[in-house]
């Protein structure tokens, strides 16, 4: 296995890509993937958006793109009133949404979601993070757990997908994670 690098990639130019690697590692139909890159294409417009690839030889491998929340956005909309039940309305604020995160699946525990993560959130300039995740024991959440992320509403429901969802939210830095596998960072702009 050839090293795996992290870098800086226009998410508008990717999203076609990274909505393969969503699709294998998700589970996506290709009509889910249509529907999903026409709305890529909306978050690759949004202020302060920072996506990251993640490759293997040219090959991108996983990915991963987050953006400062705003309340507006239709994300904020459906989690508030689950965060705010459970005193958590202030993590919409001042906070950076991971939007995605994917990893092809024979690529999953060698480090390149950890890797992903870690590097956007860094590059994010904020001090809080926040994402949603199957509110399932995955091997994401167990990820996100060890990297610091906390539940902060669960069995979220968002429309159009019977799968329950969790919230999570983490201080950043982010907590390291042992032995944090082959994935390196490369300069923002070696791409």
């Amino acid at each position: 296995m050839s090293e795996v690098l992290i870098e800086a990639v226009d998410l508008a130019v990717w999203a076609p890509q990274a909505l393969d690697v969503q699709a294998a590692a998700f589970g996506l139909t290709p009509e889910e993937v249509m529907v999903r890159l026409h709305i890529v294409g909306r978050h690759a417009q949004q202020p302060g958006v920072i996506a990251l690839g993640a490759f293997e030889g040219g090959r991108l491998v996983g990915f991963g793109y987050g953006m400062p929340n705003r309340r507006e956005h239709w994300w904020s909309t459906v989690i508030e009133p689950y965060l705010v039940a459970r005193g958590y309305g202030d993590w919409l604020d001042e906070v950076f949404a991971v939007t995605e995160l994917h990893v092809l699946p024979e690529f999953q525990g060698r480090g390149v979601g950890s890797a992903l993560i870690r590097t956007l959130t860094a590059r994010s300039g904020m001090d809080r993070s926040i994402l949603s995740a199957i509110d399932a024991e995955t091997p994401a959440r167990r990820l996100y757990r060890a990297l610091g992320y906390r539940d902060l509403a669960r069995a979220v429901h968002f429309p159009n997908t019977e799968r329950r969802y969790a919230v999570m939210g983490a201080a950043l830095p982010l907590r390291g994670v042992g032995g944090a596998g082959p994935a390196q960072s490369a300069p923002a702009n070696s791409r």
